[in-house]
């Protein structure tokens, strides 16, 4: 369980919207700093980790990571997210590019202790997001491991459950993990559910 000053340290650029949504417990961001706290203290176990970001937006959590010691490589899509970013992390190696197309050249020349993705894959479909986990451990050293944070259930009818309680909030134009689903290509994902929309999936 997170302390008081664990859970500060994603106050700051906390988005609004976001906020208002993990303080109140509801789809989409119910459990948010739970999801970015879990990856974080699952990160600063090693020390100096190698970390590559997919869709990093503003840094909320690369930024952490950064300051703590570890080498921040990351891909998004938005130049203007690319910019706030870098404005926190100088020393980074970030990269615009589309990740449904995959990782781009540069990113592909390193290898990482750990991928992370918070929040960003649901723009994926389930076939994409099959071929990109399995293109991704490509990249990663021995011992290396693949963290994802993100809307998540592990099964189907949890998720039918959460698109009820939803209604007219749930965004059709999201897919999001269904971890038994995901399992038969991944026998080995582990799954944490955070919130009854939220959980974080690990895989070797």
């Amino acid at each position: 369980m997170l302390n008081n000053i664990e859970f500060d340290l994603w106050a700051d650029g906390y988005d609004k919207t976001v906020g208002i949504s993990d303080e109140e417990n509801t789809y989409p961001f119910a459990g948010y700093k739970k999801v970015l706290g879990f990856i974080f203290q699952a990160i600063m176990r090693a020390e100096n980790a190698a970390v590559l970001d997919i869709g990093f937006g503003t840094g909320t959590l690369t930024t952490k990571l950064y300051e703590r010691g570890c080498s921040i490589y990351g891909q998004d899509f938005s130049s203007r997210m690319i910019a706030l970013a870098s404005e926190k992390m100088p020393n980074a190696h970030l990269y615009q590019g589309d990740f449904s197309k995959g990782l781009v050249e540069p990113l592909r020349n390193f290898r990482y202790d750990y991928i992370v993705a918070t929040y960003s894959l649901h723009h994926l479909t389930d076939a994409q997001k099959n071929d990109f986990l399995l293109d991704l451990r490509n990249y990663l050293k021995e011992s290396g491991k693949i963290i994802i944070g993100d809307v998540a259930f592990e099964t189907r009818k949890d998720l039918e459950q959460c698109k009820l309680k939803a209604g007219d909030t749930w965004d059709n134009d999201e897919i999001y993990f269904v971890v038994e689903e995901l399992r038969k290509d991944f026998p080995d994902l582990s799954f944490a559910q955070m919130s009854d929309c939220a959980g974080v999936l690990i895989l070797d």
